[in-house]
């Protein structure tokens, strides 16, 4: 495998896993009305991420899967929400959130890092559909970076100060 096969097979495996982890943490925060609707409409970017780099994988003799399917919500869904519910805003949910938040911005900004690296083979090797690919998407890594950036500053303060 080349360097640029390594790289796209590590970038989609990032997406998929990133699309997996904001869809779970959309889940355990439900009551956050605000957090949950964002991480729904961001996990969005990754799914589309993912089916666009399998896409690429196949022009470079990969066969990368395609996007996950979304599991059907069983009990376990069920209990999530209704715990998520039943905890509201209480500190230890804050904290929980927290964590989520560190967690989802390094799956990000490790994504953002091997979008720099695709972005820098493509150039060497003069591939226009691959920069063209990282041109699109990237920008939007980026912004899930920010936002999970953004929410740690917001929070931290006062569910830190208030534990």
């Amino acid at each position: 495998m080349t360097g640029t096969g390594i790289t796209l097979r590590l970038l989609h495996d990032g997406e998929r896993d990133l699309e997996q982890d904001l869809l779970a943490a959309a889940g355990r925060h439900r009551a956050d009305h605000e957090f949950h609707h964002v991480a729904l409409d961001i996990a969005r970017w990754s799914r589309e991420h993912a089916a666009r780099l399998a896409d690429a994988g196949r022009d470079h003799g990969l066969d990368l899967s395609g996007p996950r399917g979304h599991p059907s919500p069983g009990a376990l869904a069920a209990l999530r929400q209704k715990a998520s519910e039943a905890l509201g805003r209480r500190p230890e949910t804050g904290l929980l959130l927290l964590n989520d938040l560190r967690d989802l911005h390094l799956a990000a900004a490790r994504n953002s890092l091997h979008w720099e690296m695709l972005a820098q083979v493509a150039q060497a090797t003069r591939d226009e559909p691959l920069l063209a690919l990282v041109a699109d998407c990237h920008p939007q890594t980026l912004r899930q970076l920010r936002w999970t950036n953004t929410m740690v500053k917001i929070l931290a303060p006062q569910l830190l100060s208030s534990v």
